[in-house]
């Protein structure tokens, strides 16, 4: 009987004296707790902080940060980097300005003034084709995820420089005998109130969501980040999935180069320069990791609402652009911090049969690295 009371105890959730562990909610819900502090600090020292007009233009900043952001999740995912959406950003409103001029066509004597739903559509698709040279570069050509986007980056960001030989498009606005009106529409209209960029994003957000909660290739990217070998060898289509990645977030990076140029009513080729570091800070921030194969949808929108909101909060009380610079990147380095020790302590919890590691549970793979719980019934076959 002693022996089997001994093993009730160990079995038990709260054995051992654990109960509530207000460490683990705060460092959990790092993002949340972040933004309730900023909104509370900011509304404390301005009048004007706290308002629903400001709130919806400090969202309709946050947009292009937030669009940017889960593209980077994506690839962040699957272990990789994306260095490029800054440049993919700015190339796609350069073409958008382009379009928005007008195409002449020499041999025909004629202008095309293509409409602006076909504009959307070209900029997406070469946001995409941006995407797929890097997914190839990476996942047939083995290039590093890194040396391949920063090369593709110099690309785009000096496409963007010769189309307009440094010169910034300007009246993006269409007009109405040209029939390619309505580019602005998403940089100032409303819907119900609300920005439209900011509509854009949460539909993206919940599409985003559903793609990687409800759907296989959700689980395939959560699998192939955490451990590549074991998903190849459990009939993941790894290198697809990681193309994909890459195409999404070239796709992501366009969508929000044409937001920001149609609030900015207009195309400059030095557009979303840095962007792709405040994409990954708002990633790290939301609480992914970089190796890959952890992190999801809600973690990566708090991630971007506390940099927006910092920075317009900075901007609001008259802080310097410069330590605006410096507060942003003590919240990133603090954000990498707290990351290490979230994995950290979650790869130290006794697991409640033997008092083995976490890590040397049914989630490791035989690399020897752990995967996330759902990931572990794609690879459970293939694991230790």
């Amino acid at each position: 009987m002693s022996d089997v009371s001994q093993a009730s105890k160990q079995s038990s959730p709260n054995a051992g004296g654990e109960g509530f562990d207000v460490a683990k909610l705060l460092l959990e819900g790092r993002a949340f707790f972040a933004l309730i502090v900023i909104i509370v600090v900011f509304s404390i020292l301005s009048p004007y902080y706290l308002s629903v007009a400001n709130f919806l233009t400090m969202a309709s900043h946050v947009a292009i940060f937030g669009i940017l952001a889960i593209g980077m999740l994506l690839v962040i995912l699957n272990g990789g980097i994306d260095l490029s959406v800054g440049s993919t950003l700015g190339l796609a409103g350069v073409v958008a300005g382009f379009l928005m001029q007008g195409v002449t066509l020499t041999w025909l004597g004629v202008v095309l003034y293509p409409p602006v739903w076909v504009v959307a559509v070209l900029a997406c698709m070469l946001g995409a084709a941006v995407g797929l040279i890097n997914g190839v570069l990476i996942a047939r050509f083995k290039v590093p995820a890194f040396v391949a986007t920063l090369g593709v980056m110099y690309m785009a960001r000096g496409l963007a420089l010769l189309m307009t030989s440094g010169l910034t498009y300007n009246n993006l606005g269409g007009k109405p005998e040209l029939g390619n009106t309505g580019f602005d529409a998403l940089g100032f209209n409303r819907l119900f109130g609300v920005p439209t960029g900011v509509v854009v994003l949460a539909v993206i957000a919940l599409i985003g969501s559903i793609v990687l909660n409800r759907t296989a290739f959700g689980r395939w990217l959560y699998a192939s980040g955490g451990n590549e070998r074991a998903a190849e060898l459990s009939g993941v289509p790894v290198k697809t999935v990681q193309i994909s990645v890459y195409v999404l977030s070239g796709i992501c990076a366009a969508i929000a180069g044409l937001i920001l140029s149609s609030q900015l009513t207009s195309a400059g080729p030095t557009a979303g320069t840095t962007y792709e570091l405040t994409a990954i800070a708002a990633v790290v921030i939301g609480g992914a990791a970089l190796t890959g194969g952890r992190g999801n949808i809600r973690g990566t929108l708090l991630g971007a609402f506390v940099i927006g909101f910092l920075s317009d909060g900075l901007v609001i009380i008259g802080i310097s652009s410069y330590w605006q610079t410096v507060f942003t990147g003590a919240v990133i380095v603090l954000a990498v911090l707290l990351n290490a020790v979230q994995y950290r302590r979650r790869s130290k919890l006794p697991a409640s049969t033997g008092g083995q590691p976490t890590s040397q549970k049914r989630g490791e793979g035989r690399t020897g690295q752990s995967c996330p719980r759902e990931d572990c019934q794609l690879t459970g076959s293939n694991t230790a």
